[in-house]
């Protein structure tokens, strides 16, 4: 039974090789008069379906590009453009390790997943797991902590409140508790900017 499995999956992968092979061949030997012709038109089609294929692979990486992923930084403002998912993004250097955060006006504190917090050099296996937060998800329990240096563009807060998430989570959340201490946070034309 094992074998004929083994050749049924050898057939669905051999049957369009064959096919192909089949298609290409028939098509050369139509054309065999111009044969240096249509290897240079079979050159140009392979190359616009790699340049394809590449495009598609990178697409994520050159979104970032184009939609301005990375903050515009200034002695007095941040800004940073809307992502395609709806929400706006920013990384922030705490302890000396970048974080991404998703930025939620609506987040009381700034969260930090368990993982985040590890790589800025909390112990989560001796936090305290006291605390409960409200999510859209239900209750979660949180562990209060404190960040020693929180920096962003030319802005360097010390001392920052936050708390640690105890469930999972999809990423850091920079909540209330951080973006409080800008003077004014407005939104418009898909654009976020932080002042003070």
């Amino acid at each position: 039974m094992e074998n004929f499995e083994d050749l049924a999956g050898t057939g669905t992968v051999l049957y369009p090789l064959v096919l192909l092979i089949a298609i290409a061949g028939s098509f050369f030997f139509y054309n065999r008069m111009n044969l240096g012709q249509t290897l240079q038109s079979a050159l140009v089609w392979a190359m616009i379906f790699l340049g394809a294929v590449a495009i598609y692979g990178m697409w994520e990486q050159l979104e970032d590009q184009l939609m301005g992923k990375t903050a515009q930084v200034s002695d007095t403002e941040i800004t940073v453009q809307r992502q395609r998912d709806g929400h706006f993004y920013l990384t922030v250097e705490i302890n000396g390790q970048d974080i991404e955060f998703l930025v939620d006006t609506g987040a009381t504190d700034l969260v930090l997943t368990k993982e985040d917090a590890a790589r800025v050099g909390i112990d989560v296996d001796r936090l305290a797991f006291l605390g409960r937060a409200n999510t859209a998800n239900g209750q979660v329990a949180i562990a209060r902590t404190t960040l020693d240096v929180v920096k962003l563009g030319e802005f360097t807060d010390r001392n920052v409140l936050a708390s640690v998430n105890g469930g999972p989570m999809f990423g850091s959340l920079l909540g209330m508790t951080y973006l409080g201490r800008f003077d004014s946070i407005e939104i418009g034309q898909d654009q976020l900017t932080l002042r003070r």
